[in-house]
Formats: structure tokens, C-alpha cells, sequence
């Protein structure tokens, strides 16, 4: 148990999602419900809390989406991105050079005039 909680502290700070924060997650919004529904039981049948069910319920849908859309994704960490970036051709620099001086040339010439 206590490798668990670790495990989760540790994960805030890797990028990406890990299963004990998956875990945590789902543990999170089960109780989150679970309170709902005795807040809907002791009340009566509150409308507001209806309301607060469902939302957490579309919520916890969205979040289990995501994660399933974030594992689908390509994640690169800073180093592979550094060397994607430096295996970039010297044609593309070149010509993103000249992209860029393009607009400040043409406005020069338009305060000449």
C-alpha cells in the first residue's frame, strides 16, 4: 500500500499517465458518486445534487476518454524533441529564414515610398 502512494507521488512529476494514477483517478470520482448518492439518499431526492451526479458523471466520461486518447498519442520526451529539431534539413531553416525577412522587406518598402 504504502509503494502505491510512492508510486502516485512520484508520477506527478513524469510526463504522461501512470497506472497509479489511472487507479487514483477512478477511486477519486467512484467516491466522489458514491457521495453523491448518499447526499441524494439523506435529502431526499435534492434536485441539486441530481444535477451535481450527472455532471461528475459526464465529467469522469470525458476524463476516461482522455486518457484513452492520451495513450493512443506518440508522447516525445525533451530529448527526442531536441533531436528532431536538429536533424531538421538546412533547406527548411533556410527557407523559414526567408519566410520570416519576407514581410519586414516588404514593409520597409512601403515606408520608403
Amino acid at each position: 500500500m504504502a509503494n502505491f502512494f510512492v508510486a502516485l507521488w512520484e508520477s506527478i512529476f513524469q510526463p504522461g499517465t501512470t497506472p497509479q494514477l489511472i487507479v487514483a483517478t477512478h477511486v477519486s470520482f467512484i467516491a466522489l458518486l458514491s457521495t453523491l448518492i448518499w447526499l441524494i439518499y439523506a435529502t431526499k431526492g435534492n434536485v441539486h445534487f441530481y444535477a451535481l451526479f450527472i455532471i461528475a458523471l459526464c465529467l469522469w466520461v470525458c476524463v476516461i476518454w482522455f486518457i484513452r486518447e492520451l495513450k493512443s498519442v506518440d508522447l516525445k520526451n525533451n530529448e527526442q524533441l531536441e533531436g528532431s529539431i536538429k536533424q531538421e534539413p538546412a533547406e527548411k531553416k533556410i527557407a523559414s529564414a526567408a519566410e520570416k525577412e519576407q514581410p519586414k522587406s516588404s514593409t520597409m518598402r512601403s515606408r520608403k515610398l
